[in-house]
């Protein structure tokens, strides 16, 4: 049984009907959000999220069963075991927010898909990255965030009365949402040099530390571009190299061949 169910799960056909699955799942949770459906097809709804769980309960547990303690050493396969977990909690007293929580199986379609499985490859490897730059860009907007509650915060307190308000109005800023015209411009009517405080914080806080962010996780997606070129050159040179000691070793036995033929005729 071992061989055949190792095949069935690898096959690309039952990869692609799990991800089919995932795909329906998300399009019958959102028909769901309609309470006109939930109200007429609930019966429908539930029949089928009983038979989605049920498929994706086997398919895990296949997976263990062929892959055994190497299964829980595989981050992707531990990330699919949880959300089939999270699925089987029981929509219990205490446990409704397992309900909202359905819809993390959606999630498997990142694990499913090679090229989003290697976007969050790239992802998590840049995390130490952008864990440095989110505390360099939270201490500035710490410091940002005092000095505008010192400065503003007596004339205009709904946006910098207090720290937590003037970290929300910060943070606005630095999306460039409604932030001249909804802002920075009331203000200046009356503080004319508030600009001097404002365009510094955007140019740091959106057009520098921001774009650190982005050019991180886009040199990671190159790194792991070429890494995988790197592997497939080897493979290419590997590949050669076998073909040609195969083609020496077809030549030596020729030769053998031609001296046998040569040694009987003499």
């Amino acid at each position: 049984m071992y061989h055949p169910i190792k095949r069935l799960i690898e096959s690309s056909i039952f990869k692609n009907v799990i991800m089919g699955l995932i795909i329906v799942n998300g399009i019958t949770m959102g028909l769901e959000t309609s309470k006109n459906l939930a109200n007429n097809y609930a019966l429908y709804f539930d029949l089928f999220n009983l038979f989605v769980i049920s498929i994706f309960t086997i398919e895990v547990s296949l997976r263990i069963y062929i892959h055994r303690t190497s299964f829980f050493k595989d981050p992707w396969s531990i990330f699919d075991f949880s959300i089939v977990a999270i699925s089987l909690v029981p929509l219990s007293a205490g446990f409704e927010i397992f309900r909202v929580l359905r819809v993390l199986r959606l999630f498997r379609l990142v694990s499913a898909v090679p090229q989003m499985k290697k976007i969050m490859t790239a992802l998590m490897a840049v995390i130490p990255g952008i864990a440095s730059i989110a505390g360099l860009l939270s201490l500035f907007f710490y410091v940002f965030s005092i000095m505008a509650t010192q400065l503003f915060g007596e004339k205009f307190p709904q946006w910098f009365g207090t720290l937590g308000e003037s970290f929300y109005s910060l943070f606005q800023i630095m999306t460039l949402e409604s932030w001249s015209m909804g802002i920075v411009r009331p203000i200046m009517e009356e503080f004319p040099y508030a600009w001097v405080f404002f365009v510094p914080f955007i140019f740091v806080a959106t057009f520098i530390i921001v774009n650190l962010i982005i050019a991180i996780v886009v040199d990671a997606m190159n790194e792991m571009k070429e890494s995988e070129e790197e592997h497939i050159i080897e493979e290419i040179h590997s590949g050669e190299s076998a073909t040609q000691l195969e083609l020496k070793n077809l030549r030596n036995e020729i030769k053998e061949l031609k001296s046998l033929i040569v040694s009987r005729e003499y």
